[in-house]
């Protein structure tokens, strides 16, 4: 039933029946009563609802989805109307290329497109102005980079060096849209840091070649920001390093502004002490009396953090204290967004994932793709900690985000391991691989296929993404005893849950076929995206069940029998069967593994499901 109101005189006019057309019957008494009342509710709800004033026109292209057609309750209906006249006539001489004036208000209409059916828009992250967060090893970047993005983006670990590479990503304050950079910790000798983390930090960032490479990444990262925050530990206090770093920065970087942010600040009575703000006489008084201030923060003559030249701003990355005007301050220091186009958010670049066990060379295929060091490698296994995207744009136009992820191991070594960021490295790993459309699964070839390559293909597999094996360290193997054929059959017999993947031979290190693996990667995203057509897919089947019938069922003797296949769905292709009875169809016939030239084949992974018809 649909009520009809009438918000000018307050009444219910009609009663409506929505499953069929009738003349109007009259109302009685007491359902006229009843309609009023239900009138006088839904009118006094609406009292604070602005009104809208338009024309016929423009009412059939659902008006109510555009802000400019709003207007406050009470007003002059007549005002409105120029207003929107105004309106529309600014609208269309700035749309209209010669400047010769508005178009007629039926273009209007007819070119309107509603709010909830418009694309998302937003800059590109390379026309945002950047933001680089450095500092000493263990200050709280990574915390600091987590709080800014609103989400865990960052592994996050109390001991120093966990984070190596640069990570991007995108954040707000306020109005403005930035590009916020995690970078390593900017110290080469891990002898300098405090007795009780020196044990971790020599091995994490003390292997040959490994310190260098973090510096060199977060210099890289300070490079491109047009901001920069600085961190500190208020609880250790101004270090040498603080001011070597503040150093650097104004040497090479004389004309980027610099936030200074003294960081683990939690306790509120504590915060003034950590970052040197003089007490005043009232605060100087409950200091004495073990008491804290009005401000609710005890006071220090200390001010050894303003001997930098900047002005300190206490802030707690775990609770989130002081943040705003930290941001506040960095808000100020923001460029505008350089010049270009807007893209839709649904226009997402492919996203690739590279999985493996650690020191296959994951990253250096990230840095051969890319062409230059985007990931850190060293021969120390677990070097990579985060999952890393790199966004880059091919010469052909193709736009591919690559996410580099930390090495995958046993869940027994990884719950026995003392580097406790380990597992949520392996978590992050796993997140990637959830995002991707398309994982590429990097094996040693000199060491071949083993237990936990088996594991991470049946994970690629349930989580129905398109798949590429690259067989790393080619130029390690002893190709008088194994051909390339026979190492391709081998892996794809062994990795059977992904056996509808290319297999690509390469070495990474040298730049070896590894446009290859680019080609299989957008041949694999092709075909994860992909529709088949209703008749192709049937006449597959047909042929499928022609070549294999599903087995007889014991006692029963009845036979699976496929009415009609259809696809439901792309990123993975599913498809739904039509038969007569699910419990007909053995495993064989539920896993959905495509041949390279059939419909979902060519590393695109496919789903079945099946419906009694």
């Amino acid at each position: 039933m649909l009520c009809i109101v009438d918000l000018k005189s307050h009444r219910a006019c009609r009663l409506v029946r929505a499953s069929s057309v009738q003349e109007d019957a009259p109302v009685t008494s007491i359902e006229q009563e009843r309609f009023d009342k239900i009138a006088e509710a839904l009118v006094a709800k609406l009292q604070d609802l602005p009104d809208t004033v338009v024309d016929d026109g423009v009412l059939e292209a659902d008006v109510f989805s555009d802000e400019s057609l709003l207007m406050e309750f009470g007003a002059d209906p007549e005002a409105a109307a120029a207003q929107l006249a105004t309106r529309r006539a600014a609208s269309g001489a700035a749309a209209s290329p010669s400047g010769a004036g508005p178009s007629p208000s039926g273009d209007d209409a007819a070119s309107f497109v509603p709010r909830k059916r418009r694309s998302a828009q937003q800059l590109p992250l390379s026309a945002l102005p950047k933001v680089a967060v450095v500092g000493r090893p263990n200050v709280g970047k990574s915390a600091m980079f987590n709080r800014i993005a609103g989400s865990s983006v960052a592994v996050v670990y109390d001991y120093p060096g966990v984070t190596r590479d640069r990570i991007y990503t995108r954040a707000f304050w306020g109005d403005k849209e930035f590009c916020l950079i995690d970078t390593g910790g900017l110290m080469s000798d891990a002898t300098r840091l405090p007795v009780e983390q020196q044990e971790e930090a020599m091995r994490s960032i003390s292997a040959e070649g490994l310190p260098q490479a973090i510096e060199r990444q977060a210099a890289a990262g300070v490079a491109e920001a047009d901001s920069i925050v600085l961190m500190v530990d208020g609880q250790a206090g101004l270090q040498p390093g603080d001011g070597e770093i503040l150093d650097w920065l104004r040497h090479n970087h004389p004309g980027k502004p610099v936030v200074l942010a003294v960081n683990k600040c939690e306790s509120t009575t504590k915060a003034d002490i950590q970052v040197g703000r003089a007490p005043d006489a009232a605060e100087a008084a409950a200091v004495e009396g073990g008491a804290p201030s009005s401000t609710g923060l005890l006071a220090c003559p200390a001010a050894e953090f303003w001997e930098l030249g900047l002005q300190p701003h206490a802030v707690s990355a775990i609770s989130g204290t002081g943040t705003g005007e930290m941001m506040d301050a960095l808000a100020k220091t923001l460029p505008p967004p350089r010049d270009a186009p807007s893209e839709s958010v649904d226009d997402a670049p492919l996203a690739v994932a590279i999985v493996g066990r650690p020191n296959v060379g994951k990253s250096s295929l990230i840095n051969a793709i890319v062409g230059e060091e985007r990931s850190i490698v060293c021969d120390m296994s677990g070097t990579t900690r985060d999952a890393v995207d790199t966004p880059i744009t091919l010469p052909g136009g193709e736009r591919l985000t690559l996410i580099d992820t930390a090495g995958i191991r046993k869940r027994a070594r990884v719950a026995d391991s003392k580097d406790g960021a380990e597992s949520i490295s392996v978590d992050r790993a796993l997140r990637a691989m959830g995002r991707a459309e398309v994982v590429v699964m990097v094996v040693d070839a000199s060491e071949g296929v083993t237990q936990q390559d088996f594991r991470l293909s049946e994970l690629i597999a349930r989580e129905g993404r398109a798949a590429v094996i690259v067989l790393n360290k080619w130029d390690k193997v002893d190709l008088e005893k194994v051909t390339q054929e026979k190492a391709v059959e081998d892996t794809l017999a062994q990795l059977r849950a992904i056996g509808f993947a290319t297999v690509v031979c390469t070495t990474a290190s040298r730049g070896r076929r590894v446009e290859d693996v680019v080609a299989a990667v957008l041949a694999a995203g092709a075909q994860h995206r992909r529709r088949v057509p209703t008749a192709t897919l049937n006449l597959v089947v047909r042929e499928a069940v022609a070549w294999k019938g599903p087995p007889m069922a014991r006692g029963s003797g009845r036979q699976g029998r496929v009415y009609y296949a259809t696809q439901a769905a792309v990123r993975p292709p599913t498809f739904v069967m039509f038969v007569n009875d699910p419990r007909l169809f053995s495993d064989d016939y539920r896993r959905c593994g495509w041949g390279p030239d059939e419909p979902g084949g060519g590393g695109g992974d496919g789903r079945a499901a099946r419906r009694a018809g």
